[in-house]
């Protein structure tokens, strides 16, 4: 008696152990998955039962099977009259709210048949909170117990269903709490997404929001020009670079989706996939990283006339009915590491495609309106003619319009700008008369000469070598000479022979006298070997000496330039080929002989200066030139006693401007801006 009645002590303790953890469990936050089987589980235990199920009912207040432990297939199965029987039974206890024992092989034969088709006593506990029918718990328990041990049975099975109920008021209550969470999200995301009309902020406006309301790692939108889609916006990303290889992927991976026209759901598995979309993503993975990719084809919707509702999101439900539009872009929605359930993944998704989709078409549709970009400066700009603001606007008005009149009205000079150089007009550029070798520079940059000083020495052993061979048949022939003039002296010489010795000398003399002229020649040629300055000045080329030594010389060749800078200068200018036509036209139409120009030398910039063009001196064609293109050369004579205090250097840079009358204000600032809108516009 002793040991029965330790055996019951212990099973009351083992009961009630069980009791207590289904009650911690009922008031844990253990997700539906770990609940259910722990719960059943642990009542089957209890009740040393043959198994159980949990039924919950749906919102159309149909059962639906949770979980189960060893029950009959045939009472699962809905097609069999065993099964038909059955749901019904636990469909009234269900919506009854009562709980119930029902006997073995017991029920209805009337139409609605229902009864018990198992072996087993079905202890069904009713689950229901707050006047809440939820669903119940069914337990199969043997039939051969006695009637107080089986309403103990139902008894136990309440308690726990009582327990069960307050678990899933919690889930209800955080479920409610989640949904009203997310709606709320929703409803900042549409507004977000509908406030502003410029297509690309809606759509980082789309990519940033909907990646919180997702809760994803990276949302991306792409926007389809011509065939191809080109990413517009990333989240968490300010800027994109289109050059990058992660971008160029996902370029090429929307776009080869939108061509198909169906969304793409990956989670690793490519099996299914065409060729040229499995390459895309396969390429676009290797790079992102991504395990759970979503690409969206964006549909613009269709707007229907009479049509108030349109249905449908992306993948799941019927499309067709909502997005028959042209395809507008794509929406990209990536994840790298999920946690996220994969129903309540797709359902955000599919809530952002449908705001998002609408949003992004309305921008575009507003985008693409024709000269959009003016009208929406001209909205902004009502407010210049507020009330408040109406006399500021008047006055500003007013004086564009004073400034525009001065512009048109006001006269004044006009000049055309040329660049140049300052040189003197005594200046002499040294050539070489004759080829040569250079055997001494007399003189370096800067150095001052006078007439005849040397300057370069050449030398040319061509001259020095005919020299030579000159003066050798000089010395023969006046030794045949000399010869030749004793013959004829001598008595000893026949008549006959000094006719011969005669003509001998008559030509013996002419061709001496050839050949001093060819010495006279060759030695004139070495003078010019020796070069002298021409004029007294000073000597402007620029290292003389590292230039000419040793160097070999051509007849022709400049060697330097010796200019007088005491007497006068003149302005050697390039007026630009584009600027002679306003030239031409004022000397065509007023005829002068002379033109007013001023200048500034680049040594002395603070220093107006003043000088005359002639007319004759403006070259009649235009020269090529590395900077203007082409250009037509002028000389102007400056002021001399004004230019001689600034002490100038020849080939000093100097800017000229000619005066060609008077113009107005407006032709004078901005002619040249309505020459380049001509050349390029008109």
């Amino acid at each position: 008696m002793s040991v029965n009645q330790q055996s019951v002590e212990e099973t009351k303790a083992q009961i009630r152990g069980l009791v207590n953890e289904i009650a911690t469990l009922a008031k844990s936050e253990t997700t539906a998955e770990e609940f259910y089987p722990e719960l059943l589980s642990r009542i089957i235990t209890a009740l040393a039962a043959a198994g159980g199920a949990i039924w919950l009912l749906d919102d159309d207040h149909q059962l639906r099977l949770q979980y189960q432990i060893n029950a009959e297939p045939s009472i699962l199965a809905a097609d069999t009259d065993d099964g038909t029987r059955h749901t019904r039974l636990i469909q009234r206890v269900a919506n009854s709210g009562q709980s119930l024992l029902v006997p073995p092989y017991s029920g209805t034969t009337d139409g609605d048949a229902e009864g018990n088709p198992t072996r087993y006593l079905l202890v069904l506990g009713s689950l229901s909170h707050d006047g809440q029918k939820d669903g119940l718990i069914e337990v199969f328990q043997r039939p051969d117990t006695a009637p107080d041990t089986q309403r103990g049975y139902l008894r136990f099975v309440e308690q726990m269903c009582g327990l069960a109920a307050e678990w899933l008021k919690g889930q209800k209550l955080r479920t409610l709490g989640d949904r009203q969470s997310l709606w709320q999200q929703a409803d900042s995301f549409a507004r977000a997404t509908h406030e502003s009309l410029d297509l690309k902020e809606t759509a980082y406006i789309v990519a940033n929001e909907g990646r919180r309301l997702i809760g994803c790692d990276r949302v991306s939108v792409a926007i389809k020009k011509g065939r191809s889609c080109k990413v517009q916006a990333v989240s968490g990303q300010d800027t994109i670079e289109n050059r990058s290889n992660i971008i160029s992927s996902l370029n090429r991976l929307a776009t080869r989706v939108v061509a198909a026209g169906e969304p793409l759901w990956h989670d690793g598995n490519t099996e299914d996939l065409p060729p040229q979309i499995e390459e895309a993503l396969e390429d676009y993975v290797d790079q992102s990283y991504g395990r759970n990719i979503a690409v969206l084809p964006l549909h613009e919707p269709e707007r229907r006339l009479g049509q108030d509702k349109e249905t449908g999101a992306a993948g799941e439900i019927d499309r067709d009915n909502a997005h028959r539009g042209e395809v507008i872009g794509a929406l990209i929605i990536e994840q790298i590491e999920s946690d996220i359930p994969a129903d309540i993944f797709r359902d955000r998704c599919n809530l952002v495609y449908e705001h998002g989709t609408r949003a992004i078409a309305n921008s575009r549709a507003h985008t693409n309106l024709f000269l959009m970009p003016v009208w929406r400066t001209l909205g902004h700009a009502t407010w210049m003619i507020r009330a408040r603001t109406l006399p500021k606007t008047l006055g500003i008005l007013a004086l564009i319009a004073a400034v525009i009149c001065g512009l048109v009205f006001i006269q004044k000079d006009f000049t055309l700008e040329a660049e140049g150089t300052l040189q003197p007009l005594a200046r002499q550029q040294i050539f070489a008369a004759i080829d040569g070798e250079v055997m001494k520079v007399h003189v370096d940059h800067n150095d001052t000469v006078k007439i005849g000083d040397p300057l370069v020495t050449l030398r040319n052993r061509e001259i020095e070598y005919q020299i030579t061979d000159l003066l050798g048949q000089i010395y023969t022939t006046k030794a045949e000479l000399v010869s030749t003039l004793g013959k004829l002296r001598s008595r000893q010489v026949d008549p006959a022979d000094k006719v011969a010795l005669a003509g001998q000398k008559n030509e013996l003399e002419k061709k001496l006298e050839v050949l001093d002229r060819k010495l006279k020649m060759q030695e004139e040629r070495k003078q010019q070997l020796e070069i002298v300055s021409p004029i007294n000045g000073v000597v402007t080329s620029w290292d003389v000496e590292k230039t000419l030594h040793s160097r070999p010389i051509m007849t022709g060749q400049v060697l330097l330039e010796v200019a007088d800078l005491s007497k006068d200068f003149f302005l050697d200018l390039e007026l630009p080929e584009k600027r002679e036509g306003h030239l031409d036209e004022y000397i065509v139409e007023n005829k002068p002989n002379v033109l007013d120009v001023t200048f500034i030398l680049a040594t002395d910039p603070d220093v107006d200066l003043d000088a005359k063009l002639d007319m004759k001196s403006i070259s009649d064609r235009a020269e090529p030139h590395e900077e203007h293109g082409a250009i037509i050369k002028m000389h102007a004579v400056p002021t001399q006693a004004e230019l001689q205090k600034l002490k100038p250097r020849a080939g000093t840079g100097v800017i000229a401007k000619v005066h060609c009358g008077r113009a107005s204000s407006g032709f004078v600032f901005f002619h040249e801006i309505e020459e380049w809108l001509h050349k390029f516009f008109f």
